[in-house]
């Protein structure tokens, strides 16, 4: 059974640091771009950074760019969401989501989510 499970999430002042993790079981995890997510109450989904199988190629939101890092460990099949300078708008469920490698443009797999809350 395929599992992402996000862990790391918690409470945090403002200008604060969390990491984020995202483990996967039951699927190579190097055979899969990741992309972290987050969701506000009320809002819609919004794409946060994505990674690479190979981890040449990363991307990130216009919201987060200079403050958050995504990297991989591929040997221990976890993505991680580096979040520096955290802004209480940056409170949100994370999730992250592996991309389906037979559909363009679909997830084949998500984990559950993890809160993050920025206090001011």
């Amino acid at each position: 059974q395929v599992q992402l499970i996000e862990s790391g999430g918690g409470l945090v002042q403002a200008g604060g640091s969390l990491r984020l993790s995202c483990a996967a079981s039951g699927l190579t995890f190097s055979r899969y771009s990741v992309d972290w997510f987050r969701q506000a109450p009320g809002q819609e989904r919004e794409f946060v950074a994505g990674i690479s199988r190979s981890d040449g190629n990363k991307n990130y939101a216009d919201a987060v760019k200079g403050r958050f890092t995504i990297s991989r460990d591929n040997a221990k099949n976890t993505v991680y969401l580096q979040m520096n300078t955290l802004k209480p708008e940056d409170t949100a469920v994370y999730y992250c989501a592996a991309v389906s490698r037979i559909v363009a443009g679909q997830y084949a797999y998500w984990g559950q989510g993890t809160q993050v809350t920025v206090s001011s």
